[in-house]
């Protein structure tokens, strides 16, 4: 019994130290084999040993040397970035995007399905389908399947408990997509997602607190505290608090919810109804009837200075403020970032929220949040992609 549990816990310690120093060769780009002692705190043979074993996987890499005034000039070690390919789906959109990234988020391959309207099993269809066809264009050894998907998600076991859009409930997708491709799967809430994204590839790296709030059709919030990401049953579903008393109802049944007033969807209703009421706006100037408008149309006309659309995105930013009034309550003051096509209203909105937040809340007050927009310069679909091979990434190799 006794040399069982010696002999795991040398296993134990083996792994902490093969994920210890991949990580840190991860976050430096290239280092000695004595600056990684130094910053791991391990033994230079314990070094040694696990960067021999890192070798031997492929996952590290020799890379020449480094000139020193004396002594024989160190030889460096960084990350072989293309040792591993990753497979990273969305499923969000009504087009379910999927990549072929390597070990450094860069994408090898992408590939979209159509999927807009349906559901159930055609839906589920579509995402085998996507995965068949990226399959074929995976050169290296697949790490395993990372998803971000909408809905309530069982994050420990990957079953989507509720997915409405898609018409999915109790679906234990991780399980079935592992046994049919036997390969590692993790699936994150889209908003978690682009949290994960931006929290391993964006500016916020490594911050150890951290919100993002993905504005779109719904609103959705990924809230790290302490460098980790909170997980539970419908966490960050802040779409679905009452901001209007006796407002419209919602689709999750209540009334006045966030996403009634502050969602693309809303905006657009909104704008939609106020062209019709005041012919001179400018958004009659830019489609032909009000029932083309989109939120793209929105955007521009709040950029050629339309009142309207300026009440309109206070309205907005107003909304927003007061339920990030509440995080913050909670929370604390952590880097409160926004996604989506409504971060396009740019500052005018920020100064909005900032606005609210601090007289909505003495934690505001008395340490002014940062509230700031996604870093990340891409389409919402690649960054939850980014942040789906990001959960890959911190699941199985701990780079995170």
């Amino acid at each position: 019994m006794i040399a069982a549990t010696e002999k795991a816990t040398r296993e134990q310690s083996k792994r902490h130290n093969n994920r210890l120093v991949l990580k840190t060769v991860y976050d430096r780009g290239m280092s000695s084999r004595a600056e990684l002692a130094r910053i791991t705190n391990l033994t230079a043979t314990t070094v040694s040993a696990t960067i021999a074993e890192l070798i031997t996987d492929g996952l590290v890499e020799e890379v020449g040397s480094v000139s020193t005034e004396r002594g024989k000039p160190p030889t460096l070690i960084r990350l072989a970035k293309d040792a591993r390919h990753l497979i990273a789906l969305d499923l969000s959109r009504s087009v379910f995007r999927g990549a072929i990234l390597n070990l450094r988020g860069e994408v090898i391959q992408q590939k979209d399905i159509v999927v807009d309207g349906q559901t159930g099993e055609v839906a589920l269809a579509a995402v085998y389908q996507l995965i068949d066809a990226l399959l074929p264009a995976v050169k290296r050894p697949l790490l395993g399947i990372g998803i971000g998907a909408p809905g309530i998600i069982d994050y420990n076991s990957g079953i989507i408990r509720q997915a409405a859009n898609l018409d999915w409930y109790n679906l234990p997708l991780s399980e079935q997509l592992a046994k049919h491709y036997d390969l590692a799967v993790h699936i994150v809430n889209d908003n978690q997602a682009v949290l994960l994204a931006e929290f391993i590839f964006g500016q916020y790296k490594n911050s150890s607190e951290l919100v993002v709030i993905r504005v779109g059709h719904g609103i959705g919030a990924g809230i790290m505290v302490n460098g980790q990401l909170l997980h539970g049953y419908a966490t960050g579903e802040i779409g679905h608090v009452v901001v209007v008393d006796n407002g419209e109802r919602c689709s999750c049944g209540n009334y006045g919810c966030l996403e009634t007033v502050a969602s693309n969807r809303a905006i657009v209703k909104r704008a939609r109804t106020m062209a019709e009421l005041h012919p001179e706006s400018s958004l009659n100037q830019l489609t032909a009837m009000p029932e083309e408008i989109t939120i793209d149309t929105v955007m521009q006309a709040f950029k050629q200075g339309d009142p309207l659309l300026t009440e309109l995105m206070a309205d907005v930013g107003h909304y927003l403020g007061v339920v990030i009034a509440h995080l913050v309550g909670v929370l604390g003051t952590p880097p409160i970032l926004l996604c989506g096509r409504v971060a396009r209203f740019g500052k005018p909105l920020l100064d909005v929220i900032e606005y609210e937040v601090c007289t909505r809340s003495l934690t505001g007050r008395l340490n002014r949040p940062k509230i700031d927009i996604v870093s990340l310069k891409a389409e919402i679909s690649d960054i939850v992609i980014l942040g789906a091979a990001a959960s890959l990434l911190t699941n199985e190799l701990g780079l995170f």
